[in-house]
């Protein structure tokens, strides 16, 4: 896909969150912007997600051992940064709330000359950028999205520190991009957030 911004969107057997977020950024969305899944070709939902995908979505499959979110990113990331001015990331539980959310976004990293920026999530704030949306630079530069070796916890800490470095990265306070997470009892815990915080994982 050509567009001005692409937002990855890994997700493991939640096709129902992935319509929710398909309806929320079809109500706010005015930039020349899409989402692309990212599932494993293990999850039993792989099928559903194909399916569900319009024309203007994509649904990546990663092939062989399932992978967290980090290396789902830097998997597909790199990829998509070529066909993008920028390459954003959402879990399957964010919601944009804010119409024009992207065409702002976009505007940002433009007046910055490039780096990372974020709103509101309706939990954390300005405190962390729990999604993110970065110029394609960023990525194609480094070779990754992610610091590898992260899985899925403190992705958004490193995403602040390497924008802090930078000294390219704006919150956006009025901006929402809310966080439907069970810590702030807007979603219910599943299998998928037991595992990634578990005692391990931390």
């Amino acid at each position: 896909m050509t567009v001005d911004l692409v937002v990855l969107v890994p997700s493991r057997g939640r096709p129902g969150n992935i319509r929710d977020l398909r309806k929320a950024w079809d109500a706010t969305s005015t930039a020349r912007s899409a989402f692309a899944v990212i599932v494993d070709e293990d999850d039993p939902c792989c099928e559903e997600y194909l399916a569900d995908a319009t024309s203007r979505e994509e649904v990546f499959v990663s092939r062989g051992r399932r992978r967290r979110i980090g290396q789902l990113l830097n998997e597909v990331a790199p990829q998509v940064a070529g066909h993008a001015r920028a390459v954003g990331f959402m879990g399957d539980d964010h919601r944009p709330r804010s119409r024009g959310w992207d065409t702002t976004m976009l505007h940002t990293l433009d007046a910055m000359g490039g780096g990372l920026v974020y709103g509101d999530d309706l939990i954390h704030g300005e405190a962390l950028p729990t999604a993110v949306v970065m110029s394609s630079q960023i990525v194609s530069a480094l070779g990754w999205m992610c610091p590898p070796g992260l899985g899925h916890l403190y992705l958004d800490n490193a995403w602040l520190e390497l924008g802090r470095a930078l000294g390219r990265i704006r919150y956006l306070p009025g901006l929402v991009v809310e966080h439907m997470h069970p810590i702030a009892g807007k979603a219910r815990m599943d299998d998928t957030y037991r595992q990634a915080n578990t005692a391990e994982q931390y």
